[in-house]
């Protein structure tokens, strides 16, 4: 390979620059994880009110079933933009690694490009958070404690 420099003392340079955005990306795999089990936990949470809606003899229990319910689709909507956000955030920060290390090995100036997309990924980072916060302050308001929602 002409013109790459393989010294060692430049590989392990570059590996300390990516170890930074390899750092964020292993928390956003976490923060993907645990919103996927989120999701998971509404959906189960969804399909149990299903069931009870079904089984339910007299209209107030169903009209209560009917508002948990629609608390458990806003909530769904909040959680999947939470994931959108966060798999683009994870996939920009694997964008940056991948350019970190073509820019080592090829004449490419890309300098200005990964600085976007670490700016990209930490805003959709960001974003996602907030959609979660959203997400917990309905699940929190939809709390019901004696027989009557939290609000």
């Amino acid at each position: 390979m002409t013109g790459v420099d393989l010294q060692t003392e430049n590989v392990a340079h570059l590996i300390q620059l990516a170890l930074g955005p390899v750092f964020l990306l292993s928390g956003v795999g976490i923060t993907l994880s645990m919103l996927t089990q989120r999701l998971a936990r509404i959906v189960d949470r969804a399909r149990s009110l299903e069931d009870r809606r079904e089984a339910a003899a007299d209209d107030v229990r169903v009209a209560d079933i009917d508002q948990d319910l629609k608390y458990i689709v806003r909530r769904t909507r909040y959680i999947n933009s939470a994931i959108i956000f966060s798999t683009v955030a994870g996939f920009l920060t694997a964008l940056v690694v991948t350019l970190l290390f073509a820019s080592a090995f090829s004449p490419l100036n890309v300098g200005g490009a990964i600085a976007v997309l670490f700016v990209g990924s930490l805003l959709c980072l960001s974003a996602s958070f907030f959609m979660f916060l959203i997400e917990v302050r309905i699940a929190t308001r939809s709390l019901r404690i004696g027989g009557k929602i939290r609000r």
